[in-house]
């Protein structure tokens, strides 16, 4: 409970109160609804377009959005999950008390039912003409402050909420005023369905692998750690699905994917939250050139099946995401952006001077890897606007990728970036136990405890590859980055529901 509620809140309370002394159940039980609100005015252009004989009876259910009193007569909007219709109240029909009650006794967000007939009135608007209302649930805190809007010839309120940080914070106040925000994550759900639609009929299996993890491995990134009391075990959570689907391979499930939630300690900005949901898939006897022609399909795919077309806006700039996309070499692409031919470099020590030669930043404890990872994403990603796969990596930040043949420093993984934003990553599989357990060394000696690249050796999984795993090719993508694509999100949090935010200073 509050500590203190405002002078509008305590009004609705005393509101509410009246309503208990004259009866009236503020938040009954039991409701009732025959149409929503786009059914029920489809129905009635059904009856004017077909000369039906009666206009149809509905019941209709949602939040009170506006009133207008005029004399005896009321007009009022209710919006539900479908959209908005319009009420008409008659003092003589629907009974005097009922009506003043309707006038006094509500509020603008108060959830209510009403019954009647449908008809249009003289502006066109397709409206219920109520014979009866009934409250279910009384709304004390008032939604946002509102708008005005004339709306055929009528005053429509319109509730606003422009602070992006109490839009997520307060995300059922965002989406109870905010229409445009209720499609976002209908565009969301429709992306992961069509996503499911396309890997199914390719013949994948969609799987669950465990969140908790006794040993955090499959991306470069540092976990959250927890504990488990009974079983007096320090836990992860999962920061990637890949070692535990790859084992699945092991098991002869050919084709796996999964679609679920990842967590990564790490900072926030416009495309990245700790928490977020990720596809991963694997494909036995693939490489990572058909895991390209994949991607490509599947993007496509979902484009067609969710917006309707292939080439969209976003931010201002139009994307085609019709096949083939753009392919280019990573050492090209570095090679044109900074003038460095990282290739010429193979010490840190070398590549750091070539760097600094340049004018570009360095940071003294950092490994080459992560070096070449730098110069990725401060000089090339922000220039691959149109869909581009960046292909083969250096093996440095690539420890689960199978390496190039004939250059051992080198492997095959391709990203895909579309806006100057990484969409997704895939290699052709490291299968060879021998080699990954070599890597896994590798990288336990030359990055320290702290640092996101450091990957630790997973015996288990190491076993599983001795048991012998097919050649394969592996994917990961961010739901969240593709659906910031295609809804126009500026930032990750406009697409994620709940987003994480630091606590808020008390005052």
């Amino acid at each position: 409970m509050p500590a203190e509620y405002t002078n509008l809140e305590k009004q609705r309370l005393e509101k509410l109160e009246q309503l208990k002394q004259k009866g009236i159940e503020p938040y009954p039980t039991r409701a009732q609804r025959t149409h929503t609100s786009r059914q029920a005015i489809e129905a009635y252009e059904a009856f004017e377009r077909e000369n039906l004989g009666e206009a149809p009876q509905v019941i209709l259910a949602g939040r009170l959005r506006s009133m207008r009193v005029m004399g005896k007569i009321t007009f009022a909007h209710i919006e539900d999950g479908d959209g908005r219709v319009q009420l008409f109240l008659r003092a003589d029909e629907v009974g005097v008390d009922a009506f003043e009650s309707f006038n006094k006794d509500l509020d603008l967000g108060d959830f209510i039912q009403a019954a009647g007939e449908m008809f249009r009135t003289r502006a066109g608007e397709v409206t219920l003409k109520v014979k009866e209302y009934r409250l279910l649930a009384k709304a004390i805190t008032p939604l946002p402050a509102a708008k005005d809007e004339i709306v055929d010839g009528q005053i429509v309120h319109h509730a606003t909420l422009a602070d992006p940080e109490t839009r997520y914070r307060q995300r059922y106040a965002d989406l109870a005023i905010n229409p445009e925000v209720r499609q976002i994550f209908r565009t969301r759900a429709a992306i992961v369905r069509a996503i499911r639609e396309f890997l199914d009929a390719q013949g994948f299996l969609e799987v669950e692998t465990p969140i908790l993890q006794p040993i955090y491995g499959g991306a470069a990134a540092r976990p959250f750690t927890t504990y488990h009391n009974q079983l007096k075990q320090t836990l992860f959570l999962r920061i990637s699905f890949e070692l535990y689907l790859k084992r699945l391979l092991v098991g002869n499930l050919e084709r796996v994917y999964e679609i679920g939630r990842d967590f990564r300690n790490e900072g926030v900005d416009r495309t990245h939250n700790p928490e977020f949901t990720q596809l991963e898939f694997y494909c036995a006897y693939a490489d990572y050139l058909q895991v390209m022609e994949m991607t490509e399909a599947m993007i496509v795919y979902v484009a067609d099946k969710v917006l309707g077309k292939r080439i969209l806006t976003y931010q201002g700039v139009t994307l085609d995401l019709n096949p083939p996309w753009r392919r280019l070499e990573l050492r090209q692409g570095i090679l044109e952006t900074t003038g460095i031919d990282f290739q010429a470099y193979p010490t840190t020590q070398a590549l750091a001077g070539a760097m600094r030669n340049r004018g570009i930043p360095v940071d003294p404890n950092a490994p080459r890897g992560k070096l070449i990872d730098g110069l990725i994403g401060d000089y090339l990603e922000p220039t691959l606007i149109q869909p581009t796969f960046l292909y083969n990596y250096p093996r440095d930040i690539s420890p689960l990728a199978k390496s190039i043949p004939g250059d051992p420093t080198m492997v095959e993984r391709f990203e895909g970036f579309i806006a100057g934003m990484e969409l997704c990553n895939a290699f052709t599989e490291l299968n060879d136990p021998l080699d990954q357990e070599r890597r896994f060394l590798e990288m336990g000696r030359d990055y320290d405890s702290e640092d996101e690249q450091r990957h630790p050796m997973d015996e288990d999984y190491l076993r599983a590859m001795r048991y012998g795993m097919p050649p394969n090719g592996g994917f990961g993508m961010g739901i969240d980055r593709l659906t910031m694509l295609f809804t126009d999100a500026p930032n990750i949090r406009e697409v994620i529901l709940f987003p994480h935010l630091r606590e808020r200073e008390e005052e």
